[in-house]
C-alpha cells in the first residue's frame, strides 16, 4: 500500500473480531517496531506482547479501554538505557518507545489489521498483573485485531484544526 493511502486508510478501531492474530502477522507489526529509529539508537524499548484469551482477561482489569480487542501490545522504556540530553536531562527513551508504537500502528494497519493507541491504563495495575520490572515504564498499549465488519471511524477521526493554527515557519510570534 501506498503510504498516502496507508495514513489516510488509518484510524482508531474500537471494534474488532474476536480471532487472535496469528504469530506471523505479529511478528511483522513487532519487526517494524524494532527498525524504528531511537535516541543514539539506544534502543530502550520493551514490548510485551499480550495474544492469549489469558493475557486479554488480565488486560482487562487495567483498563475499560480495550475494545474486546483480542491482541495488544504494551509498549515500554528503561529510562536507565535512555540518550539524555545534556542541556536539560530530558529523556529521549518516552519518544523513543512513542515513535515504536506509531511504526508498529503502521505496520499492522499495512497487514490490514486495526489497532487503537490506549493511553487510559492504571499503570500500576499492569505491573502487577503482567510483572513488568522496576525498571521499565508503561507508555501506550496498542489493541490490535481484525476490524469487525461494522468498525468504522468516529466522526471526529475526519476533523483536523487549520494547518495554520498548527504549523509555524521560522518562529513563534
Amino acid at each position: 500500500m501506498d503510504f498516502e493511502q496507508l495514513i489516510d486508510a488509518r484510524y482508531s478501531v474500537r471494534s474488532f473480531k474476536p480471532q487472535h492474530l496469528p504469530q506471523v502477522v505479529v511478528d511483522k507489526i513487532l519487526a517494524a517496531g524494532h527498525k524504528a529509529p531511537t535516541g543514539c539508537n539506544y534502543q530502550p524499548q520493551r514490548i510485551l506482547v499480550l495474544n492469549t484469551d489469558e493475557a486479554i482477561a488480565r488486560l482487562k482489569t487495567c483498563t475499560k479501554c480495550h475494545f474486546n480487542a483480542p491482541t495488544a501490545l504494551l509498549v515500554c522504556h528503561n529510562p536507565g538505557e535512555s540518550w539524555k540530553r545534556v542541556y536539560d536531562g530530558a529523556l529521549s527513551s518516552p519518544v523513543d518507545a512513542t515513535i515504536v508504537t506509531t511504526y508498529m500502528m503502521l505496520a499492522a494497519q499495512n497487514e490490514g489489521i486495526g489497532s487503537c493507541w490506549v493511553m487510559h491504563f492504571d499503570p500500576a495495575a499492569m505491573r502487577e498483573q503482567f510483572r513488568i520490572p522496576d525498571d521499565l515504564e508503561p507508555v501506550a498499549l496498542l489493541v490490535l485485531g481484525y476490524p469487525a465488519d461494522t468498525s468504522k471511524p468516529i466522526d471526529m477521526h475526519f476533523a483536523f484544526r487549520p494547518m495554520e493554527e498548527t504549523v509555524v515557519y521560522d518562529e513563534f510570534k
